[in-house]
């Protein structure tokens, strides 16, 4: 079975993935996993976000399609019931934590501080995800919490670019990181799916 924790070792890069249009989700992820990518994080906030999810897991089957930015309980549910294979939450409040633990699924809680990153170890989480990276601190804060958190294992997200990947990546709390680079906004909007391609087979080589 799948944990949150393997969830940080599926690729170097998790793409952190938009859509404004269903119709693009299978050609997306079909892009990324040919460029080498296994898994794509869909955030829920278009209209379109959980028919993308039910289309990439009906069609897509090689590919781990997560729900992400669940941000209350009933996101967790319909996520669940939309066929993700897992959950990302930018925070963890009290009540999408049960959600999320609720749906039966792998998930990485969001934590911004070490107090948040602490009561999630409390519950038995030590697989996180790092939001928003670059604000709360990056590189810098992760490599100061590797000391008294050395349990902890991060997926930082948020301001990352393919130039800052490779320095969160040689941290040793750093299993993976997210990033929007993968899918342009504008490429997408092309129907520019070599692009993504292209842009999943550099991310993957980081690895």
């Amino acid at each position: 079975m799948t944990t949150g924790s393997d969830l940080l070792d599926l690729s170097p890069v998790m793409p952190v993935v938009v859509l404004d249009d269903a119709s693009d989700a299978v050609p997306t992820a079909r892009a990324l996993l040919a460029g080498g990518i296994p898994v794509i994080e869909l955030t829920l906030r278009t209209e379109a976000a959980m028919e993308s999810i039910r289309r990439i897991a009906a069609e897509v089957p090689q590919i781990m399609v997560g729900a992400g930015t669940v941000t209350t309980p009933e996101h967790a549910r319909l996520a669940a019931d939309a066929g993700s294979s897992f959950l990302v939450t930018p925070g963890a409040t009290d009540g999408v934590l049960e959600a999320a633990f609720d749906t039966g699924l792998p998930f990485l809680p969001g934590a911004g501080t070490v107090s948040e990153a602490m009561k999630l170890l409390e519950r038995g989480l030590s697989a996180v995800k790092f939001f928003p990276a670059e604000a709360a601190g990056g590189v810098n804060f992760l490599r100061s919490v590797s000391g008294p958190l050395p349990s902890l294992r991060f997926c930082p997200t948020g301001g990352i670019t393919a130039r800052t990947a490779g320095d969160y990546l040689a941290l040793p709390n750093v299993g993976c990181v997210g990033g929007s680079w993968l899918t342009p906004k504008d490429s997408i909007a092309a129907k520019d799916f070599d692009t993504v391609e292209r842009l999943a087979r550099q991310a993957a080589a980081l690895g």
